[in-house]
């Protein structure tokens, strides 16, 4: 089972219990995964510019 739609049609096969531990156990996967870009951006410097921006905005608002 290495492609996407046998792996799908294994899935329809479980019981419902088991479907819902594996969405549950993907969600958690994505959030890995996403935290894992995030940090790679990070250190990268690929978010400096948004970071750079989002401090100037918030100081903005404070002196108003």
């Amino acid at each position: 089972m290495s492609t996407l739609p046998e792996i799908e049609a294994a899935i329809q096969q479980l019981p419902e219990n088991d479907i819902r531990q594996l969405a549950a156990w993907l969600e958690e996967y994505l959030e890995q995964m996403w935290d894992k870009q995030i940090e790679t951006d990070l250190v990268s410097g690929k978010l400096d510019k948004l970071i750079a921006k989002a401090e100037a905005d918030i100081a903005a608002n404070i002196a108003l």
